[in-house]
């Protein structure tokens, strides 16, 4: 097929250069920190005899019990010619299959963004932070708790192109229900390639949508940078327990061809979908990432992939998911050692609270679950500002809390400096016994860097404070998202690569009118 003009447009724009991405800078005035390069060790929770335990078992339950993979003959061909026993829609994997399968994911990959300086690295040592993904509802101190809208969703995709410190654009940051579903990935799509400029994650909910956000990362990057690079990561839940339904490996089948990233993530409640114990959790969430990750090396052997591991607990009493617990921490550890024995990058954690609102519970349970992704090791953090409710609610304030308090993460995992300018001899010797540093040359040098300091936080005096209205940390974060919204200016687009997405999601949601 030849290759449309846009696409050749696309390739010379990410060829242009230096000099191009300096004006695209200088046109934005929007500053995005690099991904985080981890210079601190990993907490390493599970001794070596402990791991080799729940790896034993996890193939185990993958030899003995099986996944399902339902509705999707071809994925249960693939594993006869695999060499596991397939029976009805029940495969059981020969003890080491999995595993062996699996040795051809890489260790880890770029994914490219349109804007080269955005790409960032995923494996290895390196964190990269993403929003909120799902909720069907919306929060801010305006309109309260409503369901999402297209408005709503572009207005998110706005706020995380002029966070700091988040590096990715992610996915479905809430639902748009004002829109069909058959065509509202579309509009989204459309939003993360022309109000942003950060990686993004592409559609999973049925195998043709995720055939066009290939279609349109071919318009938006090339179609031949596409065949050799990942410009898209997307996330495959499998339903827990081990059955892997036909809609997500539908979709994951598409990416994997192309060659673009999966997140392979059992999703799990403690007590509802896995047992109640953190080793068992354990077992079960390798043996669903191990079929999961394997599945996909059949798919196309060295496609990227992601070791994901979403896990609550569950309350007892009501029933539903809590967040920022010590056994979701221990688990999230547990897995993030799993996924580095396995070779493959890991992802894990966020923003995540069972909270009603932007509170201290909310905060509480965040900050749990942000320093044990930080601690654990996680690759790509999904969820990592605007998280409410259990995940039904994507908030606002909360989006401009959490993305502040993501610079804290990214300071602790630089490490402690050790070089001369960090010895700090020479103030020692300045100020001696009974002085201050204030003043001091040292101090005069490094103090614009010392310290991390929140740009949405108050440290002001009290009676300053009280002056400028005695403001929470909810009216802070309402005003400061007002701020840049209303700063916001889109990052540069050919003209050319924006007229022919344009034109292609029109195409499309005819085509899906007519079949509807």
């Amino acid at each position: 097929m030849a290759e449309t003009e846009p696409s050749r447009s696309a390739r010379r724009a990410r060829s242009g250069g230096g000099a191009a991405r300096r004006a695209a800078r200088s046109a934005t005035g929007v500053e995005t920190a690099r991904f985080i390069t981890r210079n601190i060790p990993d907490f390493d929770l599970f001794s070596s005899e402990a791991l080799e335990l729940i790896e034993h078992n996890a193939e185990t339950v993958l030899e003995e019990i099986g996944v399902v993979f339902s509705e999707n003959p071809a994925a249960l061909t693939r594993w006869r010619e695999a060499g596991a026993d397939v029976r009805g829609e029940r495969v059981r994997l020969p003890r080491g299959l999995a595993r062996k399968l699996c040795a051809t994911a890489p260790a880890s990959f770029i994914q490219h963004a349109r804007n080269p300086e955005r790409s960032v690295g995923i494996g290895g040592r390196s964190l990269v932070l993403a929003p909120v993904y799902g909720p069907p509802f919306v929060r801010d101190s305006a309109g309260g708790r409503r369901y999402a809208t297209m408005e709503d969703f572009r207005k998110f995709v706005r706020l995380g192109y002029m966070s700091k410190w988040l590096h990715h654009s992610g996915g479905t940051v809430c639902e748009p229900t004002d829109i069909p579903v058959n065509k509202r990935h579309l509009d989204m799509l459309m939003a993360h390639m022309t109000l942003s400029d950060k990686p993004f994650m592409g559609a999973v909910t049925e195998p043709s949508r995720a055939r066009d956000s290939v279609a349109m990362c071919e318009i938006l990057f090339g179609r031949d940078f596409v065949a050799g690079n990942a410009v898209m990561t997307s996330l495959i839940n499998i339903n827990s327990p081990l059955t892997f339904d036909s809609t997500m490996m539908g979709a994951l089948e598409v990416y994997a061809r192309a060659n673009q990233a999966c997140i392979v993530s059992p999703f799990i409640v403690g007590g509802a979908m896995a047992p109640v114990s953190v080793t068992g959790t354990l077992t079960q969430v390798l043996a669903e990432a191990l079929a999961g990750i394997a599945y996909s090396q059949l798919v196309r052997p060295g496609a990227p992939v992601i070791f994901g591991a979403f896990v609550s607990s569950i309350d007892m009493n009501s029933g539903a998911p809590t967040f920022g617990t010590p056994e979701a921490s221990q688990i999230l550890y547990g897995a993030g050692q799993l996924a580095r024995r396995l070779r493959v990058p890991f992802r894990s954690g966020g923003g995540l609270c069972g909270s009603k609102l932007p509170d201290a519970q909310a905060a509480y349970e965040t900050a749990n679950t942000l320093n044990a992704a930080l601690m654990g090791g996680v690759n790509f953090m999904l969820h990592a500002c605007g998280w409410l409710e259990g995940g039904l609610v994507a908030s606002i304030e909360k989006f401009v809390m959490d993305a502040d308090q993501l610079g804290a993460l990214h300071k602790m995992a630089a490490g402690v400096a050790l070089d001369e300018a960090a010895q700090a001899m020479d103030a020692l010797r300045e100020v001696g016994p009974g002085g201050h540093f204030l003043g001091c040359a040292h101090t005069q040098a490094h103090f614009r860097e010392a310290y991390w300091r929140s740009d949405l936080l108050d440290y002001k005096a009290f009676e300053t404070w009280d002056e400028e209205g005695a403001r929470d940390t909810m009216v802070l974060a309402r005003d400061r998202a007002a701020k840049m919204l209303a700063q916001y200016q889109p990052p540069p687009l050919d003209a050319a690569i924006h007229e022919s997405l344009n034109d292609y999601a029109t195409r499309r949601k005819a085509e899906l009118d007519v079949s509807a």
